[in-house]
């Protein structure tokens, strides 16, 4: 799935980042539209594409394409109480000389005006390029792929990985070095937004005055979100392949449990579910299957990139056992971090996989993390070391999976490790490897000497690591059929608009031999 176009050029990224009413002026633009339906319009203030475009999970003859129009974006959108026709437009080339689906789409004020086609009858493997027009203003133009053909086993898949950006701990200066990577998709494993209250300490302050509760506050923070430069260009360059861990919400919320029981009564925690998981649906590139259900929203799904790669999506947060303080109650076996169904499904996808790569986006770390230096464990409890024996039985499942390699976030650190049959003997098997990649922008630049005084002492307990970290970037993947091999990429601050990248560190994983190891 190599992109058809080289790296992104500083042209490139201009052009991606430009506002819509640039792109409006281009008179070709302009002629899209018959006569007719251009005069019968309803006028809408200017800006309406403030928030830009999206795409997202590719199948092979099919994408998602996303925007929502918002001229007002922190003040709940600034749109009329009505629904808006939007047109969109999908084609071959960058100039839409060769345009291949087009048609309306419905933007409707119950749903914040976000629109979600879901367009399909596309080729394989292939770019295109989209754009969305609505009450006369043209939005930015995206670029995106569809996935191999079903049966391609060859070529190579490129993937970013991706999670954690706190708006308030610096800009998302990654985004950047990852547009010129070019990546053929990004995954996004979970705290796109951050529910924590404005501080005026930060290197940039939320919006609001407090934690978003309602729809209108979580549509607000997420339309800021969406206005960092960096982010709207990445977003226009390649689809993503999303999943939501707490601060989407609430601070280590479990299920229906918040954080702070004592402050949330389960009526208005139920309720800041229901409106922040109907703003997570309509700020992201998912198909009507993510539409919520009150509190509910289906997030877990299986994408294929040929006989390549199989990336089953996990959902950690709505289905698990509240999080335990203790190693004993951290071995309950009736605790769940999947729910029944969610794990059915995943064991069943790994057992019958066709594909080369059996990829798995978890929020939430699978190897361990023993915290305690020198005799005895101390478990990072948030993480599937709080859910010790449905971990372990999904370690012994992945024994008998082809090359399964499990992709991570949440931590805000790389931690790169083996993931073992048994944690409690360091000779037992190796099963598949895991990559926990650092953060986006969250912990901001943070002290490397002290973060090593303080870590550097647990590796000795934790020999499965293999790379520990704490700047802040992103992680990129070539997969082809004898390996993946992985960068660590990293930027020397996000205190400032603009950073310098540089690759961190180098490592494989061979096909056919379970680990990971540093180049």
């Amino acid at each position: 799935m190599t992109g058809e176009t080289g790296p992104v050029s500083t042209d490139r990224r201009r052009f991606l980042t430009a506002g819509a009413a640039v792109l409006g002026a281009a008179a070709s633009a302009q002629l899209w539209l018959p006569t007719a339906a251009r005069a019968a319009e309803t006028p809408l203030p200017d800006g309406v594409f403030s928030l830009g475009v999206a795409s997202g999970d590719p199948l092979p003859d099919g994408i998602v394409l996303w925007t929502r129009l918002a001229p007002d974006p922190f003040n709940g959108g600034g749109m009329p109480d009505s629904v808006v026709s939007v047109e969109w437009e999908l084609a071959e080339d960058e100039r839409f000389r060769k345009p291949v689906r087009r048609g309306v789409a419905q933007a409707r004020p119950e749903l914040g005006h976000s629109v979600h086609v879901d367009v399909r009858r596309l080729r394989p493997g292939r770019t295109y390029w989209y754009r969305f027009r609505a009450g006369g203003q043209l939005s930015p133009t995206g670029r995106t792929r569809t996935a191999p053909h079903p049966h391609s086993s060859g070529g190579r898949l490129r993937m970013a990985l991706a999670s954690c950006q706190n708006w308030q701990h610096g800009y998302f200066t990654p985004y950047a070095d990852m547009l010129d990577q070019d990546p053929d998709f990004v995954l996004f494993v979970g705290d796109y937004i951050y529910e924590s209250t404005p501080s005026s300490t930060g290197v940039r302050r939320h919006e609001g005055t407090g934690e978003p509760y309602s729809l209108v506050q979580y549509r607000n923070r997420y339309a800021q979100y969406r206005t960092d430069p960096d982010l709207a260009a990445m977003h226009a360059n390649a689809p993503f392949v999303v999943t939501f861990d707490d601060h989407e919400i609430d601070n280590d919320f479990a299920g229906e449990i918040p954080q702070d029981p004592d402050k949330q009564t389960h009526d208005a925690f139920v309720a800041r579910l229901t409106a922040g998981y109907q703003a997570y649906y309509e700020h992201m590139p998912v198909r009507a299957s993510a539409v919520p259900n009150g509190p509910h929203i289906q997030m877990y799904r299986r994408l294929e990139f040929g006989r390549l790669a199989r990336l089953s999506v996990l959902d950690t947060r709505q289905y698990r056992s509240d999080q335990v303080t203790s190693q004993e109650a951290a071995q309950d076996p009736s605790l769940t971090m999947l729910g029944a169904e969610q794990k059915e499904w995943l064991v069943d996808g790994l057992r019958h996989s066709p594909a080369r790569w059996n990829m798995i986006g978890s929020q939430i770390m699978m190897a361990e993390t023993d915290l305690q230096v020198g005799p005895g464990k101390l478990w990072y409890y948030d993480a599937w070391d709080g859910y010790q024996v449905e971990r372990n039985a999904l370690m012994e499942e992945l024994k008998h999976v082809r090359n399964p390699v499990v992709f991570t976030g949440d931590r805000h650190l790389t931690m790169i490790s083996d993931l073992k049959e048994d944690y409690a003997d360091p000779d037992s098997a190796v099963v598949g490897a895991e990559f926990v990649g650092t953060s986006i922008s969250s912990n901001g630049d943070q002290d490397q000497a002290a973060f090593h005084r303080e870590w550097d002492p647990r590796v000795p307990d934790n020999p499965h690591w293999k790379l520990l970290d704490a700047h802040r970037g992103y992680h990129l993947f070539d997969i082809r059929r004898d390996g993946i091999d992985a960068q660590v990429r990293v930027v020397d601050t996000v205190r400032a608009q603009t950073a310098t990248p540089s690759t961190l560190a180098q490592l494989r994983v061979e096909a056919g031999r379970p680990g990971v190891e540093v180049v």
